[in-house]
């Protein structure tokens, strides 16, 4: 599953993500919460309410809820329009009750900011809208229509007008605000959880197919020896089968090791090895095992190797790990997707660090995006001059997002700027897009440090 794939169904899905049960526990506080309110006004001061209205606007609430409770199973889960219309009839509902009980007179008006916070927090884009907009024109309404409050002498409860007013415009400005400031944040939430679900996703797929070569040279290993002595035996007995008549023995040898080679396969099956020698590589040839899925969509690659000022000649081993392969791969990905003609991968290191830099002859990186580089979705839409350009690309920032966690995780510092920054003379041709990145050399050297890959036999694979 790609990145884009995956994005498109977490989309998709998203909008069942709310029980039933959820919403109708949080009625049902709110009914607890009506009712109480009534009855306080009512019995505690005296308030002369329409009782027989406001009980019929809390029973629809009532008489909605056992209906959901016994009409849908427990594990049901709301469409958007499902939550939508939830979300409506409970302002409608709450506006009502605000109706009969002083409209903004009432300081429970602010309790309109409740559906609109819900909405922006579980829906989408027009939904919210039309809560907030539903809102204002409740509140609006109210500010001029509603039954007014009444003591038991008859007397009627209002405050100014200059207050009516001030409480409309700040339950608009709150609508306004927290509307917005909830769909923003949970939006936010939202792609960020997506994104590290699809990190883990890739991270998963890279360790896989690490495992799954690590499994392919252990065979591969394990099995040459029986393998040859088979061939051996079955070659001699061709040759002496009709001259010699003692050949039980080789046809015993060929038994006993079809036997060897079954026992291993079995063994590898159920477990494996940990192949030590599989754990690290030098710095090139990880490079180039990262590079290797672009090596040929018509962009040439371009490999530079070499040790920086005051560094070893010896070219480091680093640790084999998923995450450097599938970061460094999506980065390599990103620089061919947008190259006209060439990409240039230099790898440096000394005593210290490991640095890798990545060019390419692109357009670069738009200047107005350089500091959100490494957020996930930026690229909502592509453009048609984007298609034309990169047919083969799908995403929206996922790639760059991913590789930069992962990265990130195996302790690399990432730069993203474009060549014209770098007053380099050998970059006169790389004016696109430039990724630095860089490592503290104990984090990944496999040789040396607290991450040195152990020497000895192959330890079994603990299931």
């Amino acid at each position: 599953m790609s990145e884009t794939q995956f994005g498109l169904m977490q989309g998709q899905e998203r909008s069942h993500w709310i029980r039933l049960r959820t919403l109708i526990l949080l009625r049902w506080v709110a009914i607890a919460g009506q009712v109480t309110a009534i009855a306080v006004a009512q019995m505690l001061y005296n308030l002369q309410l329409e009782l027989g209205l406001c009980l019929l606007a809390v029973g629809i609430s009532v008489v909605s809820n056992l209906l959901a409770i016994f009409v849908f199973p427990e594990n049901k889960r709301l469409s958007e329009f499902e939550n939508f219309l939830m979300v409506l009839f409970d302002l409608l509902q709450l506006g009502f009750l605000l109706y009969l009980t002083g409209g903004l007179n009432n300081p429970f008006g602010l309790l309109v900011l409740a559906p609109v916070t819900i909405s922006a927090a579980m829906m989408g884009l027009r939904p919210t809208l039309l809560i907030g907009g539903t809102a204002i024109i409740l509140v609006t309404l109210l500010a001029e229509f509603h039954l007014p409050l009444r003591t038991e002498q008859g007397f009627i409860l209002r405050i100014p007008d200059v207050f009516i007013f001030g409480n409309w415009t700040a339950i608009v400005i709150a609508i306004l605000f927290i509307g917005a400031y909830s769909f923003r944040i949970s939006a936010e939430m939202r792609r960020m959880s997506d994104a590290v679900a699809a990190t883990q996703l890739a991270l998963s797929r890279e360790q896989k197919l690490t495992d799954l070569g690590g499994v392919v040279a252990a065979a591969a290993h394990e099995l040459g020896t029986p393998l040859a002595t088979i061939k051996l035996a079955s070659a001699e007995l061709i040759e002496e089968l009709e001259d010699q008549p003692d050949l039980r023995e080789d046809a015993a040898l060929i038994r006993e090791q079809a036997d060897r080679c079954r026992d291993i396969l079995r063994d590898m099956g159920r477990a494996g090895k940990d192949d030590l020698h599989l754990r690290q590589a030098p710095l090139s040839t990880l490079i180039h095992e990262a590079a290797e899925p672009h090596l040929n969509r018509g962009k040439e690659l371009v490999f530079d190797e070499g040790p920086l000022e005051g560094g070893s000649l010896q070219q480091p081993s680093i640790l084999r790990k998923p995450e450097i392969i599938h970061g460094l791969r999506n980065l390599v990905q990103n620089a061919v997707d947008f190259a006209q003609t060439t990409v240039w991968i230099d790898a440096g290191w000394d005593d210290d660090h490991i640095t890798l830099h990545i060019y390419d002859d692109g357009p670069g990186f738009p200047p107005h995006l350089l500091g959100r580089i490494g957020d996930p979705f930026m690229r909502r839409r592509r453009s048609e001059s984007d298609r034309k350009q990169r047919p083969e690309y799908q995403g929206m920032g996922l790639g760059l997002f991913i590789a930069k966690t992962l990265l990130e995780r195996t302790g690399a510092e990432l730069q993203f700027s474009n060549a014209g920054n770098q007053p380099v003379a050998k970059m006169r041709d790389r004016r696109g897009a430039v990724v630095v990145v860089s490592w503290p050399r104990d984090k990944i050297d496999a040789l040396v440090g607290e991450n040195a890959v152990p020497k000895g036999e192959n330890k079994w694979i603990e299931v």
